[in-house]
């Protein structure tokens, strides 16, 4: 992935997670390494070198500079890591849960080849994980490297032929670190950023002097005390500035009072803030994401991948029988537990002979919402035949049959179904066959509809398996009002008479509603604040706006006023 931001362009690789494992001979994995890393700036996961002879040219991983997970050279044979434009590895991800770089076994057993330098002359910071240097037979200067420098709280774990050096959990104390010469090989020497940093710097230098502090956002060190003189950056590279954050997707707007989109937000894509996500990455908040949630789907918002909370049940497509990859023609013992949480079935979903006789309904489709009877089995998309321990079909999410007919026979226990208005369902094709006695059975055996169901019909018995409500519903259960005015949590209706709760901010009203409709400015009064017309639990502050961070405070009757420009921060 390229990306080329206002001031700089990066070019982006992806890692890998094979540990000491391997793909294919040497030959293969050492050409599957090139094209990965060829000119690659930063390894978006973990850079794994392994099993590699004293023949091979590494020289394609010189332009890396930056790791987000950890290093792993394992059981190598040649001399020196080309890695000298390396400045940070991230350790977002660790080998063995503990060490952002591992240096191992790199010598040939029966030879005069193997690791002598490690390289990495600009290596400045390790902000997560430990450093793990061990059974590199020709390797003499890794003890000497002063690794509290690098990184601030690590487990290291040095050993080799010339020297055993174990330290474990080094913890910084700046102004009292005694700094030997920085060596990691023999002729280049790396520069020291922190433990030489005067007491007032918070983070690095780039010198001795209380005024040659870099900026806080600064990871690695510095060439001057902007937040665009960095090394590398602690959290995230916007457009070649430093930042705590990107650019947010939402910001506060000071006429409407409201966190609206912001047209110039970006998206974090590792420690980068990119204005889109690649291709295969979708959008979830601020970030880009390989795959959504689970309580997410993906959803399409003007040419923009993002991911989207789901009301209840994600969306599940599930292939009815009889799909082309199915050989079967019915739901049985064999196949049923693939249409668990489907709430649309694709193909069709046909003849449903036989049920645990411990069932009474067909309740484990009971989130099943759309049938779309692409395939049908005799012009029919539903049949529910012959089976005797039905007494409902408990079908109460059902909406729509897009093509095909109902047909449902020879169940003698069945009640209800001929209640349904299948017209809603169907619209005006041929509706269905009836189970023969059905009517009068239901009427009979005084299996009827609950009273706070529509002339709709019901799926079963209770307020729950309404195929639509007389009056309201709250959360696909029928009731006969909504908490206007009495509860702990009072509710408004929708048009459609759903009872949903107002908002947490609204202050609960005796004796009238408490609100008009959903959100914090449909409140009759504000439990807490008031900002402008939404009612809040605490007035903004730090939050981005337009034209910068804006703060606010209460004044004595808790509306949020804007603090003097000349305030600092509390």
């Amino acid at each position: 992935h390229i990306f080329k931001p206002l001031l700089f362009t990066v070019t982006v690789c992806d890692g890998t997670k094979n540990f000491l494992s391997t793909t294919g001979n040497s030959e293969i994995q050492y050409n599957l390494m090139k094209t990965r890393y060829n000119n690659c700036d930063i390894v978006m996961g973990n850079l794994e070198i392994t099993m590699m002879d004293h023949t091979r040219d590494f020289s394609f991983l010189e332009s890396i500079k930056e790791v987000t997970g950890y290093i792993l050279f394992a059981i190598n044979e040649f001399s020196r890591l080309p890695l000298h434009h390396l400045r940070i590895i991230r350790g977002s991800t660790l080998y063995e849960d503990q060490y952002a770089l591992a240096v191992m076994v790199n010598y040939q057993r029966d030879g005069e080849h193997g690791l002598q330098e490690l390289g990495l002359t600009h290596l400045t910071e390790i902000l997560r994980g430990g450093v793990k240097i061990i059974q590199n037979k020709y390797l003499s200067y890794a003890p000497l490297v002063n690794w509290l420098d690098i990184s601030c709280s690590f487990t290291l774990h040095i050993v080799n032929n010339i020297r055993n050096f174990k330290v474990k959990s080094l913890i910084c104390i700046y102004g009292t670190v005694l700094v030997s010469r920085q060596v990691f090989t023999s002729v280049d020497s790396l520069t020291v950023t922190k433990t030489v940093c005067a007491p007032q710097c918070s983070g690095r230098c780039f010198g001795r002097n209380p005024s040659e502090c870099c900026h806080v956002e600064c990871a690695g060190g510095c060439t001057g005390p902007k937040d665009t003189d960095c090394f590398a950056c602690r959290n995230f590279n916007n457009s070649g500035s430093c930042v705590p954050q990107c650019p947010q997707t939402v910001i506060y707007n000071r006429l409407t009072y409201r966190m609206e989109p912001n047209p110039n937000a970006k998206y974090q894509y590792g420690s980068i803030c990119v204005t889109q996500c690649p291709k295969i990455f979708v959008v979830d908040g601020s970030s880009c994401v390989s795959n959504c949630p689970s309580n997410k789907m993906e959803v399409e918002k003007n040419g923009v991948k993002t991911c989207e909370p789901c009301k209840g049940l994600c969306p599940k497509v599930c292939h009815g029988t009889s799909w082309t990859d199915s050989n079967s023609e019915t739901v049985d013992a064999r196949n049923i537990e693939s249409f668990i949480n489907c709430t649309k079935i694709q193909g069709n979903f046909l003849n449903i002979q036989s049920w645990p006789a411990s069932m009474s309904d067909l309740s484990v489709f009971s989130n099943l919402q759309t049938i779309q009877g692409r395939k049908l089995y005799k012009s029919y998309a539903l049949m529910v035949v012959k089976i005797n321990s039905l007494t409902s079909l408990g079908l109460r999410s059902l909406q729509n049959i897009n093509d095909g007919a109902v047909y449902i026979k020879g169940n003698k226990n069945l009640c209800y179904h001929d209640t349904v208005n299948w017209t809603r369902l169907l619209g005006s094709r041929p509706q269905k066959r009836s189970n023969g006695d059905g009517p009068f059975k239901t009427f009979k055996e005084k299996h009827v509809c609950h009273p706070l169901c529509s002339s709709d019909g019901c799926w079963g018995p209770g307020p729950d398996q309404c195929v639509s409500c007389k009056k309201y519903s709250r959360g696909g259960t029928c009731v006969p009002d909504c908490m206007f005015l009495t509860g702990k949590q009072r509710e408004f209706a929708t048009k459609s008479g759903e009872c949903l709760p107002c908002h947490p901010e609204c202050k609960v009203q005796e004796g009238k509603e408490t609100c008009t409709g959903p959100g914090a400015n449909k409140c009759l009064a504000c439990a807490s604040l008031k900002d402008g017309p939404h009612c809040v639990s605490m007035c903004p502050e730090g939050v981005m706006g337009q034209e910068g961070t804006i703060f606010k405070y209460p004044d004595k009757e808790g509306n949020c006023k804007p603090c003097h420009n000349n305030c600092t921060q509390r």
